[in-house]
């Protein structure tokens, strides 16, 4: 099967040809490193990392550059409120985005560039666009001039006339034009500087990826990625200023992943909906959150819930529960034996071929979750028709099909725990009530039944299902058990 995107640039999914058979260059925006990530650099992460690991599977070479931006006014502003060097509190933050992109089994990018280890480059190529007519300056900073870019909208399908100022910078009335962009800002107080042909200051948001493209991957390279909220204006400004620098075409392929809501809103401190990773984590799995957030289409909006996320978590415990099953009858699946990518074993279901089809359809990754639920289910019907003893043809069989779960989950980025240990894990979850609060509930409860009050009856029982906390009456009463 053939592997399509959707391509932002042209509006319609394309076949993925790479610039140069067998290999993929791709570049992905990575975080400002002023505070800690949250959920949506989950999603964007994730999203990336699935499609590396099915690249690769697909057997593809490739060359993945992500970078951290830190040198921003966010982190200026942050760091001067704390009394702190810019430096030291950019390490921190990226400290922070290892240790939570970890937990969630994101794989590292072959290239993590810092902004400020491309100075040199951002003045050069600044300094080339100027030589070509591309840029001006204007006391101390320079800007590129939009006007003289013939291109420029065409990523983001907007008209220069009708554009009205939208970057992180204020308008300048320096400015030739509203929609210019700075490529160097002059030095300010309380700011990091670096020397320059205009003076002293810094570079602006946007040049830095230019340059960490052209540098790792070159003028022209297979997939530029990241969230929806960067099309406009970071990933326009990038293309106009990297094809007026460089000649080449940048990125071929441009891949956006959707925005994430909670609970139907869009995330703000300012609502207290702000979710990060490390609090998300504390509430739920990681493998749980990860498994939630590639549940719908990458470029589809993700309502981030609490009951939608405990929906995935006990999908994800079924399949556990399966594996462990498997683990009694056939013994336990190997470490050393655990499949990087997607490798067929002996199948004659078509699981293998059918999870390539809907992977290659513009990464459908909820498809592919689908299949392997899908694939679970007939494991377990196999396990239940055995009633505990196999042959050795069902015993291959089934070994064959955890191969296949394996091996599929591994794309996706989960199943990376021995069951045992995630229901351990999962046990210990802070989303769990203690046995207390649980009793004090259920005899609640129990006088809203005997009250024949069932709404309430119903309300806490929906309640502590939602902690994972699973209700059973019988003729002795109510007993409880986790949901794992």
């Amino acid at each position: 099967m053939t592997l399509k995107l959707y391509n932002t640039a042209t509006r319609k999914k394309e076949i993925f040809h790479p610039i140069e058979e067998g290999k993929a260059g791709i570049y992905v925006c990575g975080v400002t490193v002023y505070d800690l990530c949250h959920i949506g650099h989950a999603r964007s992460a994730i999203v990336f990392d699935v499609l590396v690991r099915y690249l690769r599977a697909k057997g593809l070479k490739v060359n993945y550059v992500r970078n951290f931006t830190d040198v921003d006014d966010k982190i200026i502003e942050r760091a001067n409120k704390l009394g702190r060097e810019t430096g030291e509190l950019a390490q921190e933050y990226i400290d922070a985005f290892y240790e939570d992109m970890g937990r969630l089994n994101v794989l590292n990018a072959d290239h993590e560039p810092r902004a400020t280890e491309h100075i040199d480059g951002m003045i050069d190529m600044i300094s080339r666009l100027m030589d070509r007519g591309y840029a001006y300056a204007e006391g101390n900073d320079v800007f590129f001039s939009v006007e003289k870019f013939k291109g420029y909208g065409r990523l983001s399908g907007r008209k220069l006339e009708d554009m009205q100022a939208g970057s992180r910078i204020a308008v300048d009335e320096k400015k030739r034009h509203p929609m210019d962009f700075v490529l160097w800002k002059g030095v300010k107080p309380g700011e990091p500087q670096w020397p320059s042909p205009w003076g002293p200051g810094r570079p602006g948001w946007h040049i830095e990826c230019s340059v960490m493209c052209n540098h790792y991957l070159g003028k022209s390279f297979d997939i530029h990625g990241g969230g929806r909220d960067l099309l406009f204006p970071h990933h326009e400004n990038e293309r106009a200023q990297s094809i007026a620098a460089m000649d080449g075409d940048f990125a071929r392929y441009w891949v956006h992943n959707g925005f994430v809501t909670v609970e139907s809103e869009k995330m703000s401190k300012s609502l207290g909906n702000f979710l990060t990773i490390r609090d998300a984590i504390k509430i739920y799995h990681p493998e749980v959150l990860r498994l939630f957030l590639v549940s719908r289409h990458y470029r589809s909006p993700l309502d981030f819930s609490k009951s939608a996320v405990f929906d995935l978590q006990s999908g994800l415990v079924r399949i556990y529960r399966t594996l462990q099953r498997l683990e009694e009858i056939i013994g336990p699946y190997e470490e050393n034996n655990r499949p990087s990518g997607f490798q067929s074993a002996d199948s004659h279901d078509g699981f293998a071929e059918e999870f390539t089809r809907v992977m290659d359809d513009d990464l459908n990754t909820a498809g592919a979750i689908g299949l392997i639920f899908d694939k679970v289910r007939d494991i377990n019907k196999v396990m239940d028709s055995i009633d505990g003893v196999a042959d050795k043809p069902t015993q291959s069989q089934l070994a064959d099909s955890r191969h296949l779960v394996y091996s599929a989950a591994g794309i996706l980025g989960f199943l990376q725990e021995t069951p045992s240990l995630f229901f351990e894990q999962l046990s210990s979850s802070e989303t769990r009530l203690d046995s207390e609060e649980i009793e004090k509930m259920i005899e609640e409860r129990a006088v809203a039944r005997a009250n024949r009050d069932w709404e309430k009856s119903d309300q806490i029982r929906a309640v502590l299902k939602d902690k994972g906390i699973i209700l059973e009456d019988g003729p002795k009463g109510t007993i409880w058990r986790l949901d794992v």
